[in-house]
């Protein structure tokens, strides 16, 4: 028992240090593009001569870091759950540093698939790939265009309107900790959660859907595992975004907003065309190809820009590079949810909400249960609303098992006609 409780501690010391060594890291915060460059490209193409955007990275020595992270990486014991995790953790920390050197170069792409995989990668249980599972969801959407393509009426938020809504919702939710919502002119996406605020782009304007999918997805997951994870009295290094959680967290962010009905099918057909363009940009597509598939896709000039803007951080703009991050939409959002139903038909329901506990991958939400059991590790202090209403969730999951059994590659039109 003493040795446990010698082993745990030094657990704690060692994530400590790990907490430390990772603060000057920011990952999305150097290769992202800002605000300006989106006018300047813009106004060339309107003039029918586009230029490739002009973008400098800023070159950090994250060389103290590494080192820091590499010791951290030794010390901590492969074979015990929470060192593994520790190892793991600091590994991807440490890709993450090699990533940002390679910035402006083609070995971006190396780095990013390291962390983040690729178009193509299998899905879990099959043999399916996220890339298939893209086409799925733009073919669907375009067939449905027709019926669901009626001029919505739904008058439109300023982002003003959407703070002064969001930040009320948010306040009656996290009652025990501050959370702002701020207007920022500099953001190109038109969203951004950390533990202490939720940015939106200022100047932007938002649907009612808009306003569904940022709370689900920014307030109660991003947010939430944040402040989860703060609240967490040893491995304070489970607020962090940890690059090897990306997977994780944006598939259970996206999760909330289908579980919660935030989600449609417009959404899941933007997050499915960046798949495809960072494929064709892998396949040797340059930055105004990609900004013309988005166009031909349906976006506007403005939506088309911030699509191939992400494709491209922090990679060269002639093709044959990208940034891979968001493959894992996707590739994250069916294994949440074959995570969902796979704990549910294993009695282990309590998982999924550990999951909620701090930012953490699948694999370590399964790891840690013996350490949610013994209170080394605290059950999350916030959890999403569609989680707490456990009977619902099973529900729905439990139809979803059963469900999936029916094989709709044979089922004809005459297999539906009940009754007379």
């Amino acid at each position: 028992m003493a040795d446990e409780s010698a082993l745990l501690d030094r657990m704690s010391e060692l994530d400590r240090a790990l907490v430390a060594a990772v603060k000057g890291i920011k990952l999305l915060g150097v290769v992202s593009w800002p605000a300006s460059v989106q006018a300047q490209f813009l106004s060339g193409w309107q003039r029918k001569s586009p230029l490739f955007p002009k973008v400098d990275y800023a070159k950090t020595d994250h060389s103290t870091a590494r080192e820091a992270l590499h010791d951290i990486f030794l010390a901590a014991d492969a074979k015990h759950p929470l060192g593994d995790y520790l190892r793991r953790t600091a590994q991807s920390w440490i890709y993450a540093t090699e990533l940002l050197d390679a910035a402006g170069t083609p070995a971006i792409t190396e780095h990013s698939v390291r962390l983040f995989g690729r178009p193509g990668d299998c899905l879990p249980g099959g043999t399916v790939s996220n890339l298939d599972a893209a086409r799925h969801f733009i073919e669907i959407a375009d067939e449905l265009g027709g019926e669901l393509d009626v001029q919505d009426a739904t008058p439109r938020l300023s982002a003003e309107a959407l703070r002064s809504e969001l930040q009320h919702e948010i306040d009656a939710f996290f009652t025990h900790d501050p959370v702002r919502v701020e207007l920022d002119p500099d953001l190109t996406a038109k969203a951004a959660a950390g533990p202490t605020r939720i940015r939106l782009r200022a100047g932007a304007s938002f649907s009612i859907g808009d306003h569904h999918q940022l709370l689900q997805h920014e307030a109660f997951v991003h947010t939430l595992t944040a402040l989860n994870g703060r609240n967490q009295p040893h491995l304070k290094s489970l607020a962090l975004n940890s690059p090897r959680i990306t997977a994780t967290q944006e598939g259970l962010a996206t999760f909330a907003e289908l579980m919660s009905g935030a989600i449609d099918i417009d959404r899941l057909k933007r997050i499915s065309l960046r798949i495809v363009a960072i494929d064709k940009a892998l396949d040797g597509a340059d930055f105004i190809d990609v900004f013309r598939f988005f166009l031909e896709s349906g976006q506007t000039e403005a939506d088309s820009f911030a699509s191939a803007m992400r494709v491209f951080r922090g990679a060269p703009l002639s093709g044959g590079a990208a940034f891979t991050k968001d493959t894992v939409y996707l590739h994250g959002l069916l294994s949440v949810h074959t995570f969902f139903r796979w704990a549910l038909r294993h009695g282990k329901f309590a998982l999924c909400r550990n999951l909620f506990a701090g930012k953490m991958t699948l694999r370590d939400a399964i790891a840690f249960e013996p350490w949610f059991d013994s209170h080394y590790l605290a059950p999350p202090a916030y959890i999403p609303p569609w989680v707490q209403n456990a009977h619902g969730l099973a529900g729905s999951l439990a139809f979803s098992l059963f469900a999936n059994r029916i094989r709709l590659d044979r089922v004809a039109a005459d297999d539906l006609a009940l009754g007379v």
